[in-house]
């Protein structure tokens, strides 16, 4: 089992790595803090977590605060902790001999999702729940741009952003608000073309690739991978067929153009294309 997972790897590494020499000419750049501003530190056990929101984030560093000595159980970290509780240190902190240090001595991991999976599953928990962030900054922007005729109290709240509009703001050079992590690109967030990583996770096979990075790293015995949803767990999972039916409310060329748009991602961690 371990060297299928061993092989597994190997190949993930390998395509990752030929997708980079063949459209990336900047291999040899300089890291600067702002190409590890999404890498938390696990200094116990030696490991550099690259966040990519909606593949499993929340869950890994809740398991990071455990590998930490920071709780005793994954299953006793809140939500809010995870995520504002600033408990987990960020790469970009440290200065330029301790960013190099741990680059080059720490085991760097990330884990990914299908891109069109997990754009769904960030539009449907930003923005159809409440949400005293997304809904002011984004919704608003997006509604006032893309909806013609709309009401006063969408463009007031900004609420019931519908998949189509999102993806016009995606796809809008001039977009009205900015980009956002949770739906960018893994190859912006990571830079994997300037940072050799180590493993390389996929949402579809999170448990098995979990545990298996946790017994690389020779972490506890008792400590696995959460299973549990973390956000709206009473709502099923963004699945391919949930993801489908959002799709299919778009035309063809904004299918094709969202495609474009994570070109790189489909490539470089080897997803089909939709």
């Amino acid at each position: 089992k371990w060297k299928s997972l061993y092989q597994i790897q190997r190949e993930r590494k390998r395509v990752m790595r030929e997708t980079c020499s063949k459209y990336k000419s900047n291999n040899r750049r300089i890291i600067t803090p702002y190409h590890v501003s999404r890498i938390f530190v696990e200094d116990k056990y030696r490991v550099l977590y690259c966040e990519v929101p909606k593949a499993g984030c929340s869950n890994w560093k809740r398991v990071l605060m455990v590998l930490n000595g920071l709780a005793s159980s994954t299953k006793d970290i809140q939500h809010n902790t995870v995520h504002y509780g600033n408990y987990l240190k960020r790469l970009d902190g440290f200065d330029h001999k301790g960013i190099y240090h741990r680059l080059n001595t720490y085991t760097k991991m990330l884990f990914i999702r299908e891109p069109f999976e997990k754009l769904v599953s960030a539009f449907r928990d930003k923005f159809e729940h409440p949400n005293n962030y997304y809904h002011p900054v984004f919704g608003k922007a997006i509604i006032s741009r893309y909806r013609v005729n709309a009401t006063k109290e969408a463009l007031r709240t900004g609420s019931g952003v519908q998949f189509k509009e999102f993806i016009q703001y995606l796809l809008d050079v001039h977009r009205p608000v900015g980009m956002d992590i949770h739906w960018d690109h893994v190859n912006r967030l990571c830079s994997p073309c300037l940072i050799d990583y180590d493993f390389v996770g996929k949402f579809e096979s999170m448990e098995e690739d979990a545990n298996f990075f946790l017994h690389l790293i020779g972490a506890p015995q008792n400590l696995t991978f959460p299973k549990f949803k973390d956000r709206h767990s009473n709502e099923e999972r963004t699945t391919p067929k949930i993801t489908q039916q959002y799709f299919a409310q778009l035309s063809p060329a904004q299918r094709q153009r969202s495609y474009d748009f994570y070109y790189m991602d489909y490539l470089m961690f080897n997803y089909s294309k939709p």
